[in-house]
């Protein structure tokens, strides 16, 4: 895609192993891959997309969620546009850690004057019967912390992942005055 208005930087972050690499894969490739394994460090990606008659294209960053990985969000997140902080619907300890995600996301990103866009994802709504986070206290977090969003969505079956993406593409958008 040539001629592009708008150029993002997109950073998913959160715990290992809540799903961060096939919602991205998903996105990409409308394929879920069971075989896919831990991302170690970030791994980078890029989709061309056209929104309301504007070509942007997003760059996608996925972060490794392990512990030892936590230290390159620093330096990845600067210059980022907005942001993904995903977890998992079934593992309650994966929401716990949205403070310090956040903390670590927002004071590395790249101008404090522009409210960067950051929404909340619950993977895995595939296996509803083994939620252990219920969706009415992820919004009260998800509002707590001034995000814009929270979606549920399930990367196995494509529930929702589309409408993740250009949701947060249109408030980058919006972010930067392209629409």
């Amino acid at each position: 895609m040539t001629d592009r208005e708008g150029a993002f930087k997109l950073c998913v972050f959160g715990d290992g192993g809540v799903g961060k690499t096939t919602l991205v894969n998903r996105y990409l490739t409308s394929v879920f891959d069971e075989s896919i394994k831990m991302t170690i460090g970030a791994d980078f990606y890029v989709k061309d997309l056209e929104i309301d008659g504007k070509k942007v294209v997003n760059r996608i960053w996925d972060f490794g969620g392990e512990q030892r990985f936590k230290v390159l969000l620093p330096s990845f997140a600067k210059g980022a546009d907005g942001g993904i902080f995903m977890y998992d619907i079934t593992r309650y300890t994966s929401v716990k850690n949205i403070d310090d995600w956040l903390s670590i996301f927002e004071k590395n990103t790249r101008d404090k004057q522009i409210n960067i866009p950051i929404v909340m994802v619950g993977g895995k709504l595939d296996l509803q019967e083994k939620r252990s986070v219920e969706t009415e206290d992820a919004v009260e977090l998800s509002e707590k912390h001034n995000l814009q969003g929270y979606y549920e969505c399930s990367s196995k079956n494509g529930e929702n992942v589309e409408e993740i993406f250009e949701s947060i593409t249109r408030k980058m958008m919006k972010s930067t005055n392209l629409i």
